[in-house]
């Protein structure tokens, strides 16, 4: 099944990313490839399995929050709760968050294909990592109404595919359907 995939390292090349190089060295370091609903919560830090706390990434959101702050993305603000000050990071770079809100409006609004082998593979996987975040709506929230419900009713004819199916279809996609059939768990 699309969920029990299993992730093959197919090159062990750095990328230059700290975290995606350490994601492949965890990877690589695997005896028995693991699929990717254990990826992401090995990833993510969600495992409470004891036998693979060794593959985890630690302090995930920290660490992509600070690489976001260095590319000029976020920012870092201290903010007050009652009794405790908490570290907050609020988008200092809008029009890059505008440029990626638009890029997904206008691929599900004008250049619509309503055939997901036919999308561009950044858009699909940005549309379903759009989807898991719990972000889809504000990423259409500034849309007139019609257009509102026309972006939503077709990413919602998109996500509600059979990722097993989509995944057999279309070589290069699986992962991305692979992702959306474990959020959809």
């Amino acid at each position: 099944s699309c969920c029990s995939l299993q992730v093959l390292l197919k090159s062990d090349a750095p990328t230059g990313d700290v975290l995606l190089d350490e994601t492949l060295r965890h990877i690589k370091a695997t005896e028995a490839a693991e699929t990717v609903q254990t990826w992401i919560e090995l990833l993510t830090g969600e495992t409470w399995n004891p036998f693979k706390l060794q593959y985890q990434l630690r302090n995930v959101r920290e660490r992509l929050a600070k690489a976001l702050v260095e590319k000029g993305i976020l920012t870092t603000e201290k903010q007050n709760f009652l009794l405790f000050d908490m570290t907050t990071h609020p988008v200092s770079n809008a029009s890059e968050k505008q440029r990626l809100v638009k890029k997904l409006q206008e691929s599900v609004l004008e250049r619509w294909v309503n055939d997901p082998q036919r999308m561009e593979r950044r858009t699909l996987a940005l549309l379903v990592l759009a989807h898991a975040s719990d972000v889809l709506e504000n990423v259409f929230a500034s849309l007139a109404d019609d257009k509102y419900d026309v972006a939503m009713n077709r990413t919602k004819d998109l996500l509600d595919m059979d990722p097993e199916v989509e995944a057999a279809k279309a070589r290069g996609t699986e992962m991305i359907w692979a992702v959306l059939a474990a959020f959809n768990k």
